[in-house]
């Protein structure tokens, strides 16, 4: 297909994916201080949310069904946990302070299940994205533990688990990125489930 309906939206949804990973994963490893939890508030919010929700309205609008929904929850999850950040950091929500790690834990396991079933739905796609996705869950999974039991080591365990699926979602991008300029793709692995 030609025109301004064609093409391939994870050209524009993974590298932004990647680059909001990355960010977020060298706050959590500790790169920046903890206190300054918004740092990469900025990249998630204008990059990646946006970045991720431009991809999900170019797939619906090809007809990809499926990788629009992959897109447009990343969308939720990078704009939400940006607004999650800058309402409790100004308390726009009215989350009493004692009340934040309850809320962050409420938003975490909230994600961690989504993702999960996400993971799940991806046993038919090549084995790449299925470890993508559980990665991400994993991620999720640790930030939930450490932020219930205030565990700054289990947060940087999160943070490189998180770095790890920003190092994989790079090689997805130069697989599509190859693809789309006419070379061949890069090996995915098989699926984890047939059709």
């Amino acid at each position: 297909m030609a025109g301004p309906l064609a093409g391939d939206p994870a050209l524009i949804g993974v590298p932004t994916f990647v680059v909001g990973s990355i960010a977020l994963g060298m706050t959590l490893v500790g790169v920046v201080p903890a206190e300054a939890v918004g740092a990469p508030i900025a990249i998630i919010l204008a990059a990646t949310g946006l970045g991720q929700l431009v991809a999900a309205l170019w797939a619906a609008a090809i007809g990809q069904g499926a990788v629009a929904s992959i897109f447009g929850t990343f969308a939720g999850f990078w704009l939400s946990y940006g607004l999650l950040v800058l309402g409790l950091t100004h308390g726009w929500f009215g989350v009493p302070e004692g009340s934040a790690t309850a809320t962050q834990v409420l938003f975490l396991t909230s994600w961690f299940i989504v993702v999960a079933l996400l993971t799940a739905g991806t046993l038919r796609l090549p084995g790449a994205y299925t470890l993508l996705f559980a990665l991400i869950a994993a991620a999720l999974g640790l930030v939930l533990v450490a932020t219930a039991q205030d565990s700054a080591q289990l947060k940087t365990i999160g943070g490189f688990v998180v770095l790890t699926f920003a190092t994989l979602g790079a090689y997805l991008f130069l697989h599509v990125l190859s693809v789309a300029t006419g070379g061949r793709g890069l090996p995915l692995g098989r699926p984890l489930r047939g059709r």
